[in-house]
């Protein structure tokens, strides 16, 4: 993340410094709910090529190697990279970097699934609208977003789960195919393609 962002880098390299697990997500079972609702959630059975950004210790991304022929995983912090790396290790079809975003988001239409989880309230209201003109020039036609975030305050943060959904939703110009509003999280997806029963043509 840039200077412009409510959090910088420096800050979640303390955090991994502390501890290798930060937001304590091995071994809970709110997470591990949470991550089947998000791969639930998704419209296509698999995808070409998806993004991951800020992936951290690679919780999501593992189970996300299995719905994608090509997977691009990204964090600011270095221990978090390193620690998805050793996770996939052997998965030639994933590449975890370590990138600041949004200014090293990838160029080009690429993805056609990206999926933001637990990050974008790290970012000042200019980074995360610079984010949201990237994310739309990389996404394919008919390409998916799947958004997921806490609900509760978060400190030094601007904006909580439900106000970056608002400004996902406003900024992205996609219909909302799915929106679960748990009383901790908030997961969203947009997709211009076709529903799941469409992509199985049962809708005729």
């Amino acid at each position: 993340m840039n200077a412009g962002a409510a959090m910088d880098a420096p800050f979640f390299e303390r955090l991994y410094a502390r501890s290798p697990d930060p937001w304590r997500f091995e071994g809970s079972w709110y997470e591990a709910r949470k991550r089947a609702l998000v791969l639930a959630s998704l419209p296509r059975q698999r995808y070409g090529a998806a993004f991951e950004p800020a992936c951290a210790n690679g919780g999501l991304t593992a189970p996300l190697t299995t719905r994608c022929d090509r997977l691009l995983a990204c964090d600011t912090a270095a221990p978090a990279v390193h620690a998805t790396r050793e996770r996939l290790a052997g998965q030639t079809h994933v590449e975890c970097v370590q990138a600041w975003l949004p200014e090293q988001w990838p160029h080009g239409r690429l993805f056609d699934l990206v999926v933001l989880s637990e990050f974008l309230y790290y970012l000042a209201p200019p980074a995360l609208d610079a984010l949201l003109h990237a994310l739309r020039a990389s996404l394919l036609p008919h390409g998916t977003v799947l958004a997921c975030h806490w609900r509760h305050p978060i400190p030094d943060c601007a904006l909580d789960g439900d106000a970056v959904h608002a400004c996902l939703h406003a900024g992205l110009a996609l219909p909302r195919v799915l929106e679960v509003r748990d009383v901790d999280f908030r997961l969203d997806v947009w997709c211009a393609g076709p529903s799941a029963a469409g992509l199985e043509h049962r809708l005729e």
